[in-house]
């Protein structure tokens, strides 16, 4: 393997590009979501195996770090604000559910395996959040204006967020010990941020786009420079900059309006950026460590993917029977809220990344190694539900509306 090791960097840049390109199609065939193929590329082109890429390069990381950012901006982004605002009430109930449920079947997973209260938050953060990939199914049956699909959509945008809270909250907490304070200061600064983003970032994009015009290369530039402002605004308080790239794609979904985005930006990102950051993620699998997991610690696993899967059946029957929608709705609800992979990997990466004065991980490779686990049978079981329960409905019917809101 020493042969890969000193390949020219265009030859590197030539055979990154190729297996990105074959094993997400090659994934997708067997049924598994593309980002499954960009980890595999990263655990092949990784110090692991070919050792093709060097994981401490500038080059990569950079590109790993805008691929992460982007993610999450485009995820905030694809929000559509007039669907939620028509079920926000809804969204947020079921949201507040399939993040609660999940999260603190998460902590006592981890509590009972012996980690901290700090690191136990995480992972269950790291369970509350998930990515609407069965929405593409949803949309080919003409069920997107379904009023549990819209609520389900909506509820994404409150898991992600309360995800992304608790890791801004925990991430300084392992960093420097805990100071009440500290957090207190972090919830004020976020309370002032958050707003300063959606309003009044929204607003400077509109007037930038009044004076700089829609030209796509003007639009193009707008997203990435608010995305960037975002970001660095949310470190410069102490916060994770994915907060910010998430916060700047819902402002600029505000600020665009009908206008719309500039689709070079989102091909560039889909090609390049977010699989090196996805292929990044690959390098950190140690085939050792992994198999050590699943061999001395199963009932981690199999206590991580438990609370996943009864958390999310949980949130969507109680939640579902509260707002009055029938059982083919909640097993839709279910199904969409199953796979873990954008939220869920960008705030396990970062926690594992984040080490405190004595060198810990916010959480290790064993909690790592269960979370690509996760990635790979949450993402395969939760198409095949959606696909099912999207053959059940078939077509749209109309809205059931709860007895709360008939009167």
């Amino acid at each position: 393997m020493e042969f890969f090791t000193h390949l020219p960097m265009l030859t590197a840049f030539a055979f990154t590009l190729m297996l990105t390109l074959v094993l997400p199609s090659l994934m997708e065939r067997l049924r598994l979501p593309g980002p499954v193929g960009y980890i595999l590329a990263g655990i092949i082109l990784g110090p692991q195996i070919l050792a093709v890429l060097n994981p401490d390069g500038k080059i990569v990381q950079f590109f790993a770090d805008i691929g992460k950012l982007l993610l999450m901006f485009f995820a905030g982004y694809e929000v559509d604000l007039d669907q939620f605002n028509r079920a926000r009430r809804k969204a947020l109930t079921f949201g507040l559910a399939t993040f609660s449920a999940p999260f603190l079947l998460g902590v006592c997973v981890a509590l009972a395996m012996g980690y901290s209260p700090n690191a136990c938050a995480v992972i269950g953060a790291v369970l509350a959040s998930h990515t609407l990939l069965g929405l593409p199914i949803i949309k080919q049956a003409g069920m997107m204006g379904r009023e549990s699909v819209v609520a389900t959509v909506g509820a994404t945008v409150f898991t992600d967020l309360l995800a992304i809270f608790v890791l801004a909250v925990c991430l300084p907490i392992h960093v420097s010990g805990f100071n009440p304070r500290d957090v207190l200061a972090d919830i004020g600064w976020l309370a002032v941020y958050v707003p300063a983003v959606l309003i009044g970032l929204s607003w400077i994009a509109k007037q930038m786009l009044g004076l700089m015009g829609k030209s796509k290369a003007n639009r193009a530039l707008i997203m990435l420079v608010v995305m960037a402002v975002a970001a660095q605004g949310a470190e410069l308080i102490g916060l994770e900059g994915i907060i910010g790239a998430f916060l700047s794609g819902v402002a600029l979904k505000r600020a665009f309006g009908n206008t719309p985005a500039d689709d070079s930006l989102e091909v560039m990102s889909q090609t390049l950026f977010i699989p090196i950051f996805f292929v990044a993620a690959g390098f950190l699998v140690d085939f050792k460590v992994f198999f050590a997991t699943l061999r001395d610690q199963p009932l981690l696993v199999l206590g991580i993917l438990g609370a996943l899967f009864g958390g999310k059946w949980l949130a969507a029957e109680i939640a579902g029977r509260v707002l009055g929608y029938a059982a083919a709705d909640r097993r839709l609800m279910y199904a969409l809220t199953i796979p873990q992979v954008a939220a869920t990997l960008a705030v396990a990466l970062v926690a594992y990344s984040t080490r405190n004065p004595a060198g810990q991980r916010l959480i290790d490779e064993p909690v790592l190694n269960a979370t690509v686990v996760l990635v790979i049978l949450s993402s395969l079981i939760g198409l095949i539900l959606t696909g099912r329960a999207a053959k059940r409905l078939k077509a749209p019917e109309p809205a059931v509306v709860s007895p709360r809101e008939a009167t």
